[in-house]
């Protein structure tokens, strides 16, 4: 590597050619690619990392983190070092492949990885390997647009979510109650949901899609009449209802998480408005039941 690099320090620069690569000064100031910065400042550091050498504006070095995995389309880029392994082999891909990104131009990608991490010193070990063929250890999609278990655990924060974002009148986050007067105008909501599910596949014939809009149509009226029903057991209560945790006060929730305790001692009905905070897992549930080994006998 030392003998190549020196040889990569000997050679002239085309423009200008007077100069070598190993005497080009790398400037010291160095812009940050991170959620700890405003967006502004990132749409700044975007530009500026687009401008080439030859600009008083350029920038030569920028720390980042998985946030340049996606949308960070920028040609000038040529050198990336990466610390450490990522989580992902989706990530890895999505963030080596910020540099070379012109075809006339590759890039060049640095990999530091921490002997102290068996996961680090995993890919070190297989590093020729892994890159020979790294799709395939690409982590698969766990949703199913639209199957019985996402719909099971996203269809009702997406349509309260919905309706809340586009209906002014259900908009404060004490203003669940107030489906009781607009739910007269809810139903576009769950039309543009089944209108969704009936377009998302061009495989589909259109029996199985009018089936599947139908399917889908009828499951958000339902859960639309269920929080009406939830609205009024609150308001004969002397209740009222919020979406969250959100307000202050007495009140009634609309959403709970998946694994919310209060969930236990509700009737079947609020169940059916628990909100997931991520759709990375919709898998069936497996029970397991732990057994004595006594308890099989002798045999």
């Amino acid at each position: 590597m030392r003998t190549r690099l020196s040889e990569y320090g000997r050679r002239q620069r085309r423009d200008p050619r007077d100069e070598l690569f190993r005497n080009r000064n790398i400037r010291v100031e160095v812009l940050e690619l991170t959620s700890r910065v405003s967006t502004d400042k990132v749409a700044e550091a975007k530009r500026r990392l687009a401008l080439a050498f030859q600009s008083d504006e350029r920038v030569d070095v920028a720390l980042a983190t998985n946030m340049i995995s996606v949308g960070l389309d920028i040609i000038r880029l040529g050198l990336m070092v990466v610390l450490g392994q990522p989580k992902t082999s989706s990530e890895y891909i999505q963030a080596t492949s910020r540099v070379g990104r012109d075809e006339n131009r590759p890039g060049f990608v640095v990999a530091l990885l921490n002997i102290h991490k068996p996961r680090d010193r995993s890919h070190y070990e297989r590093f020729k390997a892994f890159h020979a063929s790294f799709y395939r250890s690409v982590e698969a999609t766990s949703v199913t647009p639209f199957s019985p278990r996402a719909m099971d655990r996203a269809l009702a924060a997406t349509l309260v979510g919905l309706c809340r974002q586009g209906h002014a009148q259900l908009t404060p986050a004490a203003a669940a109650q107030a489906v009781l007067a607009a739910r007269a105008d809810l139903d576009r909501f769950a039309q543009k949901i089944a209108e969704r599910a009936r377009q998302h596949d061009a495989e589909l014939d259109a029996t199985d899609a009018q089936a599947l809009f139908e399917k889908v149509m009828d499951r958000c009226q339902r859960l639309l009449d269920d929080w009406v029903r939830l609205a009024e057991r609150a308001q004969h209560d002397g209740a009222q209802m919020q979406y969250q945790k959100e307000v202050t006060g007495p009140s009634r929730r609309l959403l709970y998480d998946f694994l919310d305790p209060d969930l236990e001692n509700l009737p079947r009905i609020n169940h059916r408005f628990r909100a997931n905070r991520s759709m990375r897992d919709v898998e069936a549930n497996v029970d397991v039941f732990v057994k004595n080994l006594k308890d099989w006998g002798d045999s």
